[in-house]
Formats: C-alpha cells, sequence, structure tokens
C-alpha cells in the first residue's frame, strides 16, 4: 500500500489509499492533503494499525465553527451565566477567526499552538485568558473524542500556556487615607473603605446586604456577588473559600452605621412606589443595584482628584492583603480574610515577605539572646 504524488496539487500533493475488510467486504480509504512523503506513510500505518484494532473512527467534516456552536450550547447547562458569556467571548473572538473554518477531524497541533503564539505575541488576550482559550480547547476536543468525531485530542499534547508574572500595584498607607479623604464626602465612600479594610472583592461588596452585616460584632457575612454586568446577583462567592466572614474595625463600622441611616432616610423620601428595597449597603438612591461600570467611573474620578497613584479597583484588595502581611499577621489568617482556596496565594506578595521575614529574625533574636545580654 505506497503512498502518491499528485502531481497536479500546487501543495500537499501526498496521498495515500487503505484496501481492508469490514465484514467480509473489501473497502477502501483515501487520504490527501500531505506535505510530503514522510507525513503521508506515517499516517497510512497510523489508520492501517487503528482498522486492524477495530479503533478507527472515521473523521468528522465539520468545521470547527459548527461545532462548537453546539459545544456551547451543551455549556448553557453546565456553567454559570457569567462563565458561559466569557466561554462564548473568547470563542467567537479569539478562537474561531483563527480555527473556525478548519475541518474538526484537519485541526493539528501547529494550528492551535500557532494560535496561542498569536495571541501571546499580540497582547490581545491577558495571559490568564489564553490559558483559558486552551483550556476551552482541550475540552471541546476530549467532546469530540468521546463523541467518535474524532480518534483524538491533538490539543492534548500542547503544554498549557504560562502566564507571566505581573507586578502588583498597590497603595501606600498614606496614599490610602489621602484617597479616603478626598472619597469621605462621596455617596459611595464605603464601597471603597471595605475594599481597602476587609479586601472584599468588587461583587461581593456590590452584592453585600444589610442583613449579612452585624455592626454591634463587628462581622460581616459574604453570601452573594453581583456579577461584572450588573444585571445578575450570584447565590454565593466566587469560589467555596469566598463564603466567608470578615470582621471589620471600629473605623469601618462607624462608617456603615452613617450609611445605614441615609439609606433609611432615602427609603423614607422615596417612598414604596419608587424605592426598591433590595436591602443592599452598596445601592443607588432609588435601592437598584450599582452598576460595577458605574462605580469604576466614580473611582477613577476620585483617584484623579486625589493625585494618587491609579490603580484598578481589584489592587484596592491586593493593598489590604499587602498591609496584613507587612503587620506580620499569619499567612494562613490572610489566606482566610480574604477568601482564598489556597495559601499558595500568598506567593503573589513575595515582594513583601523579605521585609517580614527580617522583622521576624530581629524578633527571634531579642527573644533568644535576651538571657545572655542579661548576663
Amino acid at each position: 500500500m505506497p503512498v502518491y504524488k499528485d502531481d497536479n496539487a500546487k501543495k500537499n500533493p501526498w496521498y495515500f489509499e487503505i484496501n481492508y475488510s469490514d465484514g467480509g467486504k473489501y473497502k477502501k480509504k483515501k487520504r490527501r492533503g500531505f506535505k510530503t512523503k514522510k507525513e503521508a506513510e506515517a499516517a497510512m500505518t497510523e489508520m492501517q494499525n487503528e482498522l486492524n484494532k477495530g479503533t478507527y473512527v472515521e473523521p468528522s467534516k465539520m468545521m470547527y465553527s459548527s461545532f462548537m456552536a453546539d459545544w456551547l450550547k451543551d455549556k448553557q447547562t453546565k456553567v454559570q451565566r457569567r462563565t458561559l458569556e466569557t466561554y462564548s467571548g473568547l470563542v467567537n473572538n479569539h478562537i474561531l477567526p483563527t480555527l473556525g473554518q478548519i475541518e474538526l477531524s484537519k485541526l493539528t497541533p501547529r494550528h492551535i499552538q500557532d494560535l496561542y503564539n498569536d495571541l501571546f505575541e499580540t497582547s490581545r488576550l491577558s495571559d490568564e485568558n489564553i490559558q483559558k482559550v486552551h483550556t476551552i480547547i482541550n475540552d471541546s476536543l476530549n467532546k469530540a473524542v468521546s463523541w467518535e468525531m474524532v480518534a483524538k485530542n491533538v490539543a492534548s499534547v500542547l503544554e498549557r500556556p504560562k502566564a507571566r508574572k505581573k507586578e502588583m500595584e498597590v497603595w501606600e498607607v498614606d496614599e490610602a487615607h489621602e484617597f479616603l479623604r478626598i472619597a469621605e464626602k462621596d455617596r459611595y465612600y464605603v464601597a471603597f473603605l471595605l475594599a481597602l479594610t476587609t479586601g472584599m472583592r468588587q461583587g461581593e461588596i456590590l452584592g453585600l446586604r444589610w442583613k449579612d452585616v452585624n455592626l454591634d460584632t463587628g462581622v460581616l457575612s459574604i453570601t452573594q456577588t453581583l456579577s461584572h454586568d450588573g444585571k445578575e446577583m450570584q447565590v454565593g462567592a466566587k469560589t467555596d473559600s469566598g463564603n466567608r466572614t470578615v470582621a471589620i474595625d471600629a473605623e469601618t463600622i462607624n462608617a456603615l452605621r452613617k450609611l445605614a441611616k441615609r439609606s433609611k432616610a432615602e427609603r423614607l423620601e422615596a417612598g414604596p412606589g419608587l424605592f426598591q428595597d433590595n436591602g443592599l449597603v452598596i445601592s443607588t438612591t432609588v435601592g437598584t443595584p450599582l452598576t460595577p461600570r458605574n462605580l469604576m467611573r466614580t473611582f477613577y474620578r476620585l483617584i484623579e482628584k486625589a493625585g494618587v497613584k491609579k490603580i484598578r479597583f481589584h489592587d484596592l484588595r491586593h493593598t489590604h492583603a499587602t498591609m496584613l502581611l507587612k503587620a506580620n499577621v499569619n499567612p494562613k489568617i490572610v489566606a482566610e480574610r480574604m477568601g482564598w482556596s489556597d495559601i499558595k496565594m500568598i506567593d503573589r506578595y513575595a515582594h513583601v515577605l523579605p521585609n517580614i521575614q527580617k522583622d521576624t529574625a530581629e524578633a527571634f533574636g531579642k527573644v533568644f539572646f535576651q538571657n545572655k545580654e542579661a548576663k
């Protein structure tokens, strides 16, 4: 069963034919489109082995774009709406423009790796999202294998793209105080205060309800979050460990008491016909959830007014964690307060750990050598 070359083909001229017996009936398989004789021979040997073992799967001629439309539809019942929106955006905007018009069975590791390289070089996506692209492609091709549309998952031989470490942006204590001084009279001051004094995520703050806050004991519970688009309250936090209680300091309790009084006055002034009482700590003047986009507009406006370093809202959370670590708080307690599923997240804050190690060494030295000095 030799391979053949089509002299009329401008590219990928090599092909092969296999004659085989299927239940007493003789059939023929032909495959075209190989760049070299060696590639055609390798593919022919692989097909022959699969036919002999009875593991051969007839390659699907379905385009990858059509297959991914079905894959996304099936995901509707398996993932949260926010996750599905992320998948859809990555598939339609970044995966299919490159891979969509390739037949499912003709996808190769080279096709996929070229996509990763392009995304990496053009910086169209963050490293974390390139990793998500890999996860999506790998999962989709695993599904194609289980449905016997392809014989193997060609993405499984590729390494997961690595995320490059980015320098973390945080505020120093004086920058945080200056920002809060400027923000104190703003309607959404408490949202920024909570981010800095508790390390809560944006969605956790915007989903916080008064019934989840105990001002007498100084503890709040994180039980729901507002979606990124501000359209949906989602039960629970980002992770299981994110469902947690967080102790709050006296200054933050005082600010929350003032906000509670103002919220009650707004509710009475608006009346039941206009005010939508969702019980939210942070809300619009009529009680509806504050969209993350509007919170961000206010945040950046106040940063400019305060004249402090521009950081992301999420960096307020990083600022809180950094301050705790600098204060020598036990990393396990920091992880619990932040709602991290793994204490290894502390590794993100390696830039402050050397100072902590130095302080720890000095504290040890004072205890260990004090008796010696006394003598």
